[in-house]
């Protein structure tokens, strides 16, 4: 028999009340928290716990819908080269949130897993689930209140079966795989995914724009966005800037290098850069979606010129390229 089971994180502030949860069914399922974490911290969490409840029956195997390509990524990816290089990064750092990590990697001896990505807060129902538990969890942190744990894996173990038939089931595989998704195998776990990763996709949607009065221009609002996303402050702010970002996010940065919206976040986590002066060369509208701005940037390192493609998401602009060129 497979367990169905999703998992999520939430994290009020992005660090800040955290909470994680796993669910299966309203019968089964588990939360916690911390009063101070992230996202990450929360899915991967989730993820742990969810090995750890289901330790006493090792062969079955585990489907574990995630809303988070980083999380996924993470375990089914690049942990093996983490763990040879002593658990640091290509460029020579510390990996991020290792304890969890190495946890993970242990309760994953000996297991057969699946991860499948699952678009988060677009009506999932075990996705939903998980999400509202985990939110529930970092707002009991938030407010000094005791955590709804739930009943855990153990109460449900007896009539798990009944009730995972009624579950929502993903979409059967094929050989065929959908362009711009991957699918590969470690030699116990299976991941179904996008290609690329999306280390944010967790995170809420906000407002377009804040102080952008809601019948201004696209092209206020994405100059807007634009000047917001400059600020150090925001770029610190790994939340809203993960908003900001277009998932297919891509840049070809003035020093020739190509970044990736999984990459850019990485960095900005060590290093969200100092003040930047925007001087507005133009704000193009190219399509009913789509809003072109060229312009000037001044640091205290110099000038580029640079141009961004907004594109509308749903409710949210949101950059989907970016390049900058030095001036000489």
């Amino acid at each position: 028999m497979t367990i169905t089971a999703a998992a999520d994180g939430s994290a009020l502030g992005n660090p800040g009340p955290a909470g994680w949860a796993w669910y299966v069914n309203d019968d089964c399922w588990r939360a916690g928290g911390w009063p101070h974490g992230t996202n990450n911290q929360g899915e991967l969490m989730a993820v742990l716990d969810l090995f750890r409840a289901t330790a006493h029956i090792p062969g079955e195997e585990l489907l574990i819908l995630c809303d988070s390509q980083y999380v996924i990524n993470a375990v089914t990816k690049w942990m093996p080269g983490w763990k040879r290089k002593g658990w640091r990064k290509a460029d020579g750092k510390p990996v991020l949130n290792v304890d969890l990590l190495k946890e993970i990697d242990q309760e994953l001896k000996g297991r057969k897993y699946t991860f499948e990505w699952v678009r988060g807060h677009a009506g999932h129902d075990l996705n939903e689930a998980a999400d509202d538990r985990a939110r529930a969890a970092a707002t009991a942190y938030q407010q000094g209140v005791a955590v709804r744990q739930g009943p855990g894996f153990g109460a449900a173990a007896g009539p798990l079966a009944d009730a995972g038939a009624k579950q929502p089931q993903p979409a059967a595989r094929t050989a065929a795989v959908p362009s711009g998704r991957q699918e590969f195998s470690d030699g116990q776990s299976v991941f179904s995914g996008f290609s690329e990763p999306d280390l944010f996709s967790e995170l809420d949607e906000e407002p377009a724009a804040s102080g952008v009065p809601a019948e201004a221009s696209a092209e206020a609002v994405v100059e807007s966005l634009e000047r917001e996303l400059l600020r150090p402050e925001t770029r610190a702010d790994l939340g809203r800037t993960g908003v900001l970002l277009h998932p297919d996010f891509t840049e070809i940065g003035s020093s020739g290098r190509i970044w990736t919206r999984d990459t850019m976040l990485m960095a900005l986590e060590d290093n969200p850069g100092g003040p930047v002066d925007l001087e507005l060369l133009g704000a193009d509208r190219l399509g009913e979606k789509t809003v072109l701005l060229t312009y000037r940037s001044h640091t205290r390192e110099g000038s580029a010129l640079r141009s961004s493609l907004w594109v509308l998401d749903g409710a949210q602009w949101r950059l989907r390229f970016h390049q900058g060129t030095p001036e000489s």
